[in-house]
């Protein structure tokens, strides 16, 4: 009896700890939201963004679907994300227009001193919590204004900012197909016109992922861009069917590079670890000090051994890149920030760095510029602007939606002006 007892709890505890790791792919709905009759009658706008979608890949890989798009839309030469250029803090800074500095995600992983606390990309608990986040996101302006929104994935959407969250998302999973994914779009276009999202997030992981595992180079990558162009024709053929007007912006976070993975970075002698809290990271690399008196002493002695890296002081960061004290609105952004010589990168541990990685500053690093392209009835058509930085898009939404927002921004409606009818 004994025995079977124990397989009984065994058996149990195997089967609780394997449900625990299936994705929740189940839709969430916000119960007893409806859009205005004012917003009822407004355009629809669905942002895509392609994660690590570099600024040359619908051309370097011939993405037929994206180039006829933009071109009969709107083109940039390159978008220019925001520093670091890293999924969570670029993401977060297209929905709300602000620099990562200025809404609170400065980094994919970062210590907060206030809360005593991390935020990581991967805790469920952390991405979830409202009180992390700062500035508006898109889908909470909106719907502060009675107009439905929907996401399918984008950093914030699954927390509760200002205690709102989308009316329809759902948590992240890569376990939804796409063809599904895409009715489900379909489905939230075809609600009745009270019930109908307006402004909708979708997001495609898989460039990032062969670019990281593959390099930007690699067949691998190239066949995740046509992979990816196919499905926005697929995507695009199917909202259409609705005949609603439909505006399109296809965006990406950053761009990706290949990494000098035969010669990385191991941590400075400097430095002692027991003095200093340091997140995980490569191409950008934080220290907190656990006592303010060892900052200025490590400084010195990093400034004097430092070799394929630069150090900065918080306060003495570039300011063109919006991330030193003077930008530091949530105090997040470490004492000293050591920041690679492109294209080598900081690792801490004993497993070899993928080939490709994004993180630098897309200033100095071309390769880290993103993707704009937009087309649809709000847009002008065959149309190419210069490059922009990435918290300029935030406006293009707000005048397409025509949402009202006096809070602050860091984007301007220039672009707005630029390519809107």
């Amino acid at each position: 009896m004994k025995r079977i007892v124990l397989l009984t709890l065994w058996t149990f505890s195997l089967f609780g700890a394997w449900s625990q790791n299936i994705p929740d792919s189940t839709q969430k709905i916000i119960a007893g939201r409806t859009n205005s009759p004012e917003q009822q009658q407004k355009p629809y706008v669905i942002m895509i963004s392609a994660d690590g979608f570099r600024y040359d890949y619908a051309e370097r890989y011939d993405a037929k679907n994206l180039l006829a798009f933009s071109n009969g839309g709107i083109r940039a030469a390159s978008m220019i994300p925001s520093y670091p250029s890293l999924t969570f803090p670029n993401h977060y800074s297209l929905v709300t227009g602000l620099y990562p500095s200025h809404h609170g995600l400065v980094n994919n992983y970062f210590y907060d001193r206030d809360r005593k606390a991390f935020y990581s990309m991967r805790d469920p608990k952390t991405i979830r919590d409202g009180s992390w986040y700062g500035g508006v996101p898109l889908w909470v302006l909106a719907e502060q204004q009675q107009m439905l929104t929907a996401s399918f994935y984008w950093v914030g959407s699954e927390a509760d900012i200002n205690g709102i969250r989308p009316t329809y998302y759902f948590n992240y999973n890569e376990a939804i197909p796409i063809d599904r994914r895409i009715q489900i779009v379909k489905e939230w276009l075809q609600l009745p016109p009270d019930r109908r999202p307006h402004f909708i997030t979708f997001y495609f992981p898989e460039v990032d992922h062969s670019g990281h595992n593959y390099g930007p180079d690699s067949p691998q990558t190239e066949q995740a861009v046509k992979w990816l162009d196919s499905s926005i024709k697929k995507f695009v053929d199917t909202v259409n069917t609705t005949g609603l007007p439909v505006n399109f912006i296809f965006v990406s976070d950053h761009g990706m590079t290949r990494i000098d993975t035969g010669n990385t970075l191991s941590m400075p002698a400097a430095v002692d670890t027991s003095k200093f809290i340091i997140p995980r990271g490569s191409e950008i690399v934080e220290l907190y000090a656990k006592n303010k008196n060892d900052i200025a002493d490590t400084y010195a002695r990093l400034m004097q051994e430092a070799n394929g890296y630069k150090v900065y002081l918080k306060e003495n960061m570039p300011a063109r890149i919006h991330y030193g004290a003077e930008d530091d609105v949530f105090n997040r952004i470490g004492d000293i920030i050591l920041i690679p010589d492109w294209p080598k990168v900081f690792n801490f541990s004993s497993g070899k760095e993928q080939p490709g990685a994004h993180g630098f500053d897309p200033y100095l690093v071309k390769d880290m510029q993103a993707t704009f392209f937009a087309w649809g009835p709000a847009f002008k058509k065959g149309v190419t602007i210069p490059s922009f930085q990435n918290v300029h898009v935030y406006p293009v939404v707000t005048t397409i939606l025509d949402l009202i927002f006096t809070g602050k921004t860091d984007g301007t409606p220039t672009i707005a002006n630029e390519i809107l009818k």
